[in-house]
């Protein structure tokens, strides 16, 4: 689970910022809560983000997610950390980012931080954190060349091998785990098997087995998809051949190499249009994403994915997150961005029950999204501490700022109006003057 995140001198973050699922003392919706005893702490399973454009909801996603990249891509030697400083302060530009995750992994906390330039990573440590203390495992600073390991790891050779074998542009922890070191094998596997980013323009991946008529999960989700409103009676797929698909010889090489390894993979063409491969028997299976319709004889009519709105294909991309994070024993972490694309109000407010109520005291599941539905911002379905606001200050930085922190905010409390009064920020700042520049505008036909 994410216990929190920080992010430092990243794009609109000037100073620092952080996003905390540790929940507050209040009891409403406590019985979702996952307990952690052993800390005396409770952990928030969701946590939505509002606020204006431009304020900053996707750049705080965003840090996560590049914060992400650099542990698990490969770096080339000479390549530069494509890191994206606050960029409307001199000081700033030249300064590292900095970003911290506080992750629960089996029964403890782990703090894991690093701070890197373009050049290099200035900073890198781990802690484990404990009920009374917290132990650093490493630590390690860009002007020393000196490993410093908790006293269990600092007698291993291999480890030290691989801590002088990291490169400036490179972390260790990534390295320890390229050099098939298994100190800290868990804390990368959680950022790379856990931690899922869905951005507006992802293409998910997860659609074939809900066409294989082999899988337990078909009829179900083609009954949600019926129970939504889409006029979809089934998810199916078109034969195709594989050599026939517009794509170069090269990127075919590279598929059916990659579907060794895999046996599945989904394939994103255009327009909504998906293409499904999958190992069978090693046979290639080749499928053309479609749906099915009724007409008015009840006949079932074919539709390409190019034929259905853009909020049917957005359903259709996030219906599997919500299978996976609906299993009773998922630990999965979804992070939506802008999750209310192209989806009316009570299709979201559906989803988002729909998961909320099979969260309880033992679960890890998380979903963090952002979101500009204020039809959403009801303490029915969300605490207060499950929804934050950022806002843009005066010289260009991002702020970001729990409900929670609003004294005011009272169970029986119309948040929603509040919000939109804008007394709590996070909305946009509009002037009169525009609608009087609307109308002192030339006629752009003539």
């Amino acid at each position: 689970m994410l216990i929190s995140f920080t992010v430092e001198n990243w794009r609109s973050f000037k100073e620092s910022a952080t996003l905390s699922m540790a929940a507050g003392r209040e009891q409403q919706h406590g019985s979702r809560l996952m307990k952690l005893n052993k800390y005396r702490m409770r952990v928030l399973p969701t946590t939505a983000v509002y606020g204006g454009n431009a304020s900053g909801k996707s750049n705080f996603i965003s840090a996560m997610a590049f914060a992400q990249r650099c542990i698990l891509e490969v770096v080339q030697p000479e390549s530069r950390i494509t890191v994206e400083p606050f960029l409307l302060d001199q000081t700033s530009k030249k300064n590292p980012s900095k970003f911290i995750f506080n992750i629960l992994i089996d029964k403890d906390i782990y703090e894991y931080s690093f701070s890197v330039t373009s050049a290099m990573v200035k900073e890198e440590r781990l802690q484990k954190i404990t009920s009374k203390s917290e132990i650093t495992l490493f630590h390690r600073f860009a002007d020393d060349d000196n490993p410093h390991f908790h006293q269990n790891l600092g007698n291993n050779p291999r480890l030290r091998f691989a801590f002088e074998g990291t490169r400036a542009n490179q972390l260790f922890l990534s390295n320890s785990v390229y050099q098939k070191l298994n100190d800290f094998e868990d804390i990368y596997n959680w950022f790379k098997d856990v931690l899922v980013f869905i951005f507006p323009d992802t293409a998910v991946r997860q659609i074939g087995i809900f066409i294989d008529e082999d899988s337990p999960y078909t009829d179900i989700f083609n009954t949600m998809l019926d129970h939504l409103d889409t006029g979809i009676k089934e998810l199916t797929g078109e034969d195709i051949a594989f050599e026939n698909l517009p794509i170069s010889d090269d990127l075919k090489r590279q598929i059916l190499s990659d579907l060794k390894e895999s046996h599945g993979m989904d394939i994103g063409m255009g327009d909504g249009e998906k293409i499904i491969l999958r190992l069978k028997d090693d046979r290639l299976q080749v499928k053309r994403l479609c749906t099915s319709h009724m007409d008015s004889h009840g006949k079932p009519i074919r539709f390409q994915m190019h034929q259905e709105s853009d909020g049917t294909k957005r359903i259709i991309e996030l219906l599997p997150l919500f299978f996976q994070l609906c299993a009773l024993k998922s630990e999965k972490i979804y992070i939506i961005d802008e999750i209310d694309r192209s989806l009316h109000y009570l299709l979201i407010r559906k989803l988002l029950e729909s998961f909320l109520n099979v969260c309880g005291n033992e679960t890890r599941k998380q979903l963090i999204f952002t979101t500009h539905d204020v039809m959403l911002m009801d303490q029915n379905m969300l605490r207060r501490d499950e929804i934050w606001i950022t806002e843009r200050s005066g010289d260009g930085s991002s702020e970001l700022i729990s409900f929670a922190e609003f004294k005011d905010v009272r169970r029986d409390k119309d948040i929603r109006g509040s919000y939109l009064e804008g007394r709590m920020g996070g909305i946009p700042n509009l002037s009169d003057d525009l609608l009087q520049n609307f109308g002192e505008a030339e006629d752009l036909s003539s």
